[in-house]
């Protein structure tokens, strides 16, 4: 006889969360999270309310200051929220927006035309998750104010302050918040740079706004301010700094059925394609149909011209969109009143109206362009012809490495010394440098589960090169072909044969360059493998110091100095400096370096895909001015190094 299960589900089982409870109790649903990326979609919430207000015509100038304490405060110079009662709610507006999921005034068209904070929840979610929050109103003559302890308010608002007869016109809103450590745990703070690269974005895709950015944590504070006439084709100018332009900006702007399209393009000799897409300002990193709407119609605008020209013969066949795309930069922005996105953290636009819109405009400017400058037209259409070649080479060679990898399984790389487990999640691959390290790297594994395979010599420059080239470098095949996945177009991250790759190289130039060029590769050709969290880089010991019967392994300058310090001038001290992997006997490279319980190793992660895209085109891509400028500023860093 079976036992019959209690009934445990009764109508007392249901949950009802009141106000922000829910929030708090499912802080993923509103902001994507609690880890470095939800933090600073709180600061991006409370902003994107400003940048609201300057799209509406009320706000020039918005500022975001860090202070000391990791709070962060945000002020517009626009209207205002509402401080009077709510006729309906019996309670002030202010108070209504901050406590309330899905009240504002973006639901109402009359207050706002377009907006990015589209479902009332940004500010009130910020609120909860928020430590405390205080809300300042300069409205009708006065400063109003309000604060919050874990979204709960803790008084009225009221009036704090009167303003001078200059400035008793003045509006704006002071929203000042601390995120609460016990939901954002093992949070260090906010990353300067991230915020920095998102404000600049805002600044770029909102005309006549200034941005102010301030870094109180800093001594002396750091602060940046953005401002950019040009709009978004200053963006395009910017991104090509380091690349060599075919043709200036070709700049687009139209306004249909109160939709605001706006696109800068320019073509450049890069091999990789730099596009980004706005929804409002905001930035879409998943694209949408704004983005699909201008890859479709450059390529149908360009192979229009082609044929018209003769510059495609009646036997070719038509340019691909990645022909089309190769060295394109380009930014699609567009002003929507009721833009749908994908979740709450705005990551893809869905409207579907938007595809035709963004075709038209950029399909109809675009051929304008073609038609009126012939020259830089039939660059561009070489440049789509080389393309199409190179690309056709590089699907045979392709196809060449993922038909070794499948009828050739049984013979990986003959340089690669596989692991015995053939669980792709518990097991690592060591990309080495040099048969010597590699040496040492497979006698000290554990061959259980780590894979070793060393590298001759410095890989292709993949930043310089077309994946035809790539893909007849013998390392880099053999990199492919260990790793499963395939290349570019084929990538497929479940034939991923290893859960950790992990780039071991020497502690010296030479052991930088190599990794940066494996970084570059990664980047450009498989850049799912950083995105999902497979790609880390080891961190071998600089040094060994010897003290009587002690042994230390020191990672960094800064740790010699303080375990000397700590020594206090003792001797007999040697010191043991490892400029390279071959030096450590394999017992010291498994103990410093790849042993899970004691190792330290990075994992490499992209924040922001147009500032990695820039540095790597900054630092790998064949302009050479700006890279110099770059070494001879950093250079005072790393002088005194011994490498």
């Amino acid at each position: 006889m079976v036992n019959a299960p209690v009934n445990t589900y009764t109508a007392d089982s249901i949950t009802v969360l009141e106000g922000l409870e829910a929030v708090r109790r499912r802080p993923g649903m509103y902001v994507g999270g609690t880890d470095i990326k939800a933090l600073h979609h709180l600061v991006y919430e409370v902003v994107d309310n400003s940048i609201d207000e300057a799209l509406a015509g009320f706000c020039d100038h918005i500022r975001v200051i860090i202070h000391a304490d990791e709070s962060v405060s945000v002020i517009d110079n626009g209207r205002g929220i509402p401080v009077a009662e709510h006729s309906q709610k019996k309670v002030s507006s202010l108070q209504l927006v901050l406590t309330t999921l899905h009240a504002g005034g973006k639901f109402d068209r009359s207050n706002y035309k377009v907006s990015g904070g589209l479902h009332g929840v940004g500010v009130s979610a910020v609120n909860a998750l928020s430590e405390w929050l205080v809300a300042e109103v300069a409205q009708d003559g006065g400063v109003w104010q309000q604060k919050y302890k874990q979204g709960v308010p803790q008084g009225p608002v009221k009036q704090i302050a009167k303003l001078p007869k200059s400035r008793e016109h003045d509006t704006g809103t002071k929203i000042t918040f601390r995120f609460d450590p016990t939901i954002f745990k093992d949070v260090p703070g906010y990353n300067w740079s991230t915020l920095l690269v998102r404000f600049r974005e805002m600044a770029f895709v909102t005309k006549g706004i200034r941005i102010t950015f301030v870094d109180e944590r800093e001594d002396p504070k750091e602060e940046y301010t953005f401002y950019f006439e040009g709009g978004v084709t200053s963006f395009v100018r910017y991104l090509n700094r380091n690349r060599q332009a075919l043709h200036d900006p070709v700049y687009m702007e139209k306004e249909v059925e109160s939709i605001g399209v706006e696109v800068a393009v320019q073509y450049t000799d890069a091999y990789t394609e730099s596009v980004y897409a706005f929804a409002n300002t905001i930035h879409t990193p998943d694209g949408g149909t704004h983005l699909t709407g201008l890859r479709g119609a450059l390529t149908r605008t360009i192979n229009d011209y082609a044929r018209k020209n003769s510059l495609l013969k009646d036997g070719d066949s038509n340019f691909s969109g990645d022909d089309t795309r190769e060295g394109l930069t380009a930014i699609v922005s567009i002003k929507h009143p009721d833009p749908q996105f994908e979740s709450q953290t705005k990551v893809k636009l869905m409207n579907a109206e938007v595809k035709t819109l963004v075709e038209s405009v950029v399909g109809e400017a675009f051929s304008t362009f073609l038609e009126e400058n012939p020259r830089q037209a039939k660059t561009i259409i070489e440049k789509c012809l080389t393309s199409s070649r190179a690309r056709d080479a590089a699907k045979k060679a392709r196809e060449l490495v993922l038909r070794k990898s499948a009828l050739e399984s049984s013979t990986l790389p003959g340089k690669l010394a596989d692991c015995s487990s053939r669980d792709s999640g518990s097991s690592e691959l060591y990309i080495v440098e040099g048969d010597s390290a590699g040496g040492s790297a497979k006698q000290g594994r554990d061959r259980r589960f780590q894979a070793i395979l060393p590298l001759r010599g410095k890989i292709l420059n993949t930043e310089r090169a077309r994946l035809d080239k790539i893909l007849a470098n013998n390392e880099v095949k053999a990199l492919i072909t260990a790793l499963g996945t395939g290349v570019g177009d084929d990538f497929n991250l479940e034939g991923l044969r290893y859960g950790r790759v992990i780039i071991m190289t020497d502690a010296d130039v030479d052991g930088a360059h190599i990794r940066t060029l494996l970084l570059t590769f990664f980047f450009r050709y498989m850049l799912q493998l950083i995105e999902s969290g497979h790609l880390f880089i080891a961190q071998p010991p600089l040094y060994l110091i010897k003290h009587k019967k002690e042994a230390a392994y020191v990672y960094t300058e800064q740790e010699k100095d303080a375990y000397l310090k700590k020594l206090n001038g003792s001797n007999p001290v040697t010191m043991q400096r490892y400029k390279g992997l071959g030096e450590m006997s394999p017992e010291q490279l498994w103990e410093t370096t790849m042993n899970p319980e004691t190792r330290t190793i990075l994992q490499v992660a992209v924040e922001d895909a147009a500032a990695a895209d820039k540095t790597f085109d900054m630092l790998m891509g064949s302009v050479v001015a700006p890279r110099k400028k770059f070494i001879q500023t950093h250079a005072k860093q790393v002088q005194n190094l011994d490498i």
